[in-house]
Formats: structure tokens, C-alpha cells, sequence
């Protein structure tokens, strides 16, 4: 990453920061906006209904325990609830939510098998975020996601 050339005088990529001057790390030092660019790149962001349902296909994964349920099923493909709640070591009630949670948001599916009921991932794209944020985490050595 290019932070931009300092010097002694403290001044950086061409703008002059007065001693003792304070800039947070995640703001601009100057104001200005390049309209072209940002002109180029609006129209290809997402919306605000999309960003909306990413941000809550996302907020599934908040919890430790909805991940390990949906990396059960990626593993070990369609199983009952029974098997289930042994492998991801969590009480029925807890695992009835958190599956609850996931088929209502479309991210696993059921079928009823007599009297035993089974779970499997809704579809390959449901595998295909578990395996790309996976690798994303194991890209440092501590797992903290690097950029």
C-alpha cells in the first residue's frame, strides 16, 4: 500500500500538515471529490434494497453457532437434526433456531423422513461463500483478514 512520501516538514503527498495537526486514519487530509470517478463508479454499486439483503445474508453468520451448523452441512451433506446437533455440539432448542433462521432466510433446506427431519445446504452458492470466506480468513497466518 502507497501512503503517499512524508518528510521531515511533515508534509505528505503535497499537502502541507500544520505540527500537531490531527488526521484520522480513515479520513482525507484535504477535501475534493473526483467527479469522474465518481460518476464512472456510482451506477455500478448496489442498491439500497440489495445492500439491505447482503447485509442480512451476512448478519447470518454473526453467530458462531449458525456457522458451524452450515459447515456441518457442507461436510457432511444432508443429515437429520439429531445427527446434527451432536456434530456442532449444541442443544435441540438452540439448533431448532438457528435452522429456523437459516430456512426461513433460504440458506438451507428440509425434508420431512418419517418421523426424522433432514437439513442440507439450499444450493451451491450457499457452499460456494462458506469456501471463498474460509480461504478469505486463512490468507494470514493469525486469521485475522488481511487486506
Amino acid at each position: 500500500m502507497h501512503y503517499g512520501n512524508c518528510d521531515r516538514s511533515f508534509k505528505c503527498s503535497d499537502v502541507q500538515i500544520a505540527r500537531g495537526q490531527v488526521i484520522g486514519l480513515d479520513a482525507c487530509s484535504v477535501t475534493g471529490v473526483d467527479e469522474a470517478r465518481v460518476d464512472a463508479t456510482r451506477p455500478l454499486l448496489v442498491n439500497l434494497e440489495e445492500s439491505g439483503r447482503i447485509a442480512d445474508a451476512f448478519a447470518l453468520l454473526s453467530d458462531p453457532g449458525r456457522v458451524r451448523v452450515l459447515f456441518a452441512l457442507l461436510e457432511a451433506g444432508e443429515t437429520c437434526v439429531c445427527d446434527l446437533a451432536e456434530m456442532v455440539e449444541m442443544s435441540p432448542s438452540a439448533l431448532s433456531h438457528g435452522l429456523r433462521l437459516l430456512r426461513t432466510a433460504g440458506v438451507v433446506t428440509n425434508r420431512r423422513d418419517g418421523r426424522m427431519v433432514r437439513y442440507r445446504l439450499a444450493d451451491s452458492h450457499v457452499r460456494l461463500l462458506l469456501d471463498v470466506t474460509r480461504e478469505y480468513l486463512g490468507h494470514t497466518a493469525d486469521g485475522t483478514p488481511g487486506v
